[in-house]
């Protein structure tokens, strides 16, 4: 059956592997780590390529095919791959096209780990990365040097929740010949698609929204199919694959995840209105708030906001300190997009490992406290916050 013509949810649970003789309603678990010949020359023709299908689950396996098929329809994509971390897809698409001497320029909003591998690992490969401001688009163009190759933003950004104009970016890149990824993991397929604005590529850290609930690790990269060639042969050697039980739980998920998203974004809209007139709240970010700076942008390339918020308590790392201390129903984690709300102080955890000025470079401040509003009742969620704020 094809699902093309069908809405975002009817593919996102209809888009199946094949039965098997058995006939199930409900996709199996393929936990093999490889798959069988029927003879000499079928082994050949597989190994050549000749054939596609299944040979070694680092390569490829049902479950992980499945999965990616439904990300690259939700997406608009031509093929992906999947790995068996967010970080996993970020590091293996950015070492999978880069040669040394090449130059990225990314937003200086990016996750810790990301800026880790731009500043410390990539440097020793002789790749060097230029840094703009998310607030200053109109200075990207001048980062751009004859060696640039890659340009790479996320939008909405972990954790000051910035967004960024994919069609300025996707302008940019067709000018000037460059390859175009973004990191979609706060907007998930959903809310937004990267690549209707000229992204070549889309990379999920699959952990996040997509699973939802707290379970499994996973990623995915997303997009044209010549780039998406050279991915999968330096994941297919350096085997950064994804599992076949992850898969499966992610695929799974998928089905889910727009009623689930709608939920998380009328929870955080309604959090984030709450926290902007608290009066021990500095301020308050969140792209569906009409004070966020790019809230026009976020309108116009978003379905709805996400479920991230980012706010400043006033009194600095002292009163962020008592804030999170008083929490009670919320839990005190470093991930984000479980059913569960979750409220992490990015200074000294999930970006803990940037200088105090690359921290205020970015956003972050000592006061800075991420929400991840997750699917309880959200009157229970604002109750949480108003009294550990107060």
């Amino acid at each position: 059956m094809n699902t093309e013509e069908f809405g975002f949810e009817t593919q996102a649970i209809r888009t199946q592997l094949e039965r098997s003789q058995y006939l199930e309603h409900s996709v199996p678990l393929y936990l093999s780590s490889s798959f069988v010949f029927e003879d000499a020359e079928d082994m050949r023709a597989s190994f050549t390529e000749e054939k596609e299908r299944n040979i070694y689950s680092r390569f490829s396996n049902p479950n992980t095919t499945e999965f990616v098929d439904k990300i690259c329809k939700m997406e608009g994509a031509e093929s992906g791959y999947a790995f068996a971390t967010g970080m996993a897809a970020v590091y293996s698409t950015f070492a999978a096209l880069l040669n040394s001497g090449d130059h990225i320029v990314s937003a200086s909003s990016v996750f810790g780990s990301t800026h880790a591998l731009f500043m410390t690992y990539f440097p020793k490969w002789n790749i060097e990365t230029s840094y703009f401001e998310i607030s200053k688009p109109e200075t990207i163009e001048s980062f751009i040097k004859p060696n640039t190759k890659i340009l790479y933003a996320e939008s909405p950004t972990n954790p000051g929740v910035d967004v960024i104009d994919l069609q300025l970016l996707g302008d940019l890149a067709k000018k000037h010949n460059l390859i175009l990824i973004i990191d979609n993991c706060f907007a998930t397929p959903y809310l937004q698609q990267p690549i209707k604005f000229g992204a070549h590529l889309v990379i999920h850290s699959a952990t996040k929204l997509i699973d939802g609930q707290g379970r499994v690790l996973g990623g995915v990269t997303v997009g044209s199919e010549d780039l998406i060639r050279q991915i999968y042969l330096f994941s297919r050697n350096t085997g950064p694959a994804l599992s076949p039980f992850n898969a499966w739980v992610l695929s799974k998920s998928l089905e889910t995840l727009a009623v689930r998203v709608d939920r998380h974004c009328e929870n955080a809209l309604k959090v984030a209105e709450f926290l902007e007139s608290h009066p021990n709240v500095n301020s308050v970010k969140y792209p569906f708030l009409k004070s966020h700076p790019q809230y026009e942008i976020a309108k116009k390339q978003m379905k709805a906001g996400g479920n991230i918020i980012a706010f400043e308590i006033k009194g600095g790392i002292e009163a962020g300190r008592k804030f999170l201390n008083s929490i009670q129903l919320c839990s005190l984690s470093a991930n984000i997009g479980d059913t569960r709300t979750i409220v992490t102080h990015p200074a000294s955890t999930t970006h803990s490992k940037l200088s105090e000025e690359d921290q205020l470079a970015v956003g972050i401040t000592q006061g800075l406290v991420r929400v991840s509003v997750g699917l309880e009742t959200v009157e229970d969620v604002i109750a949480d916050l108003k009294q550990a704020l107060s």
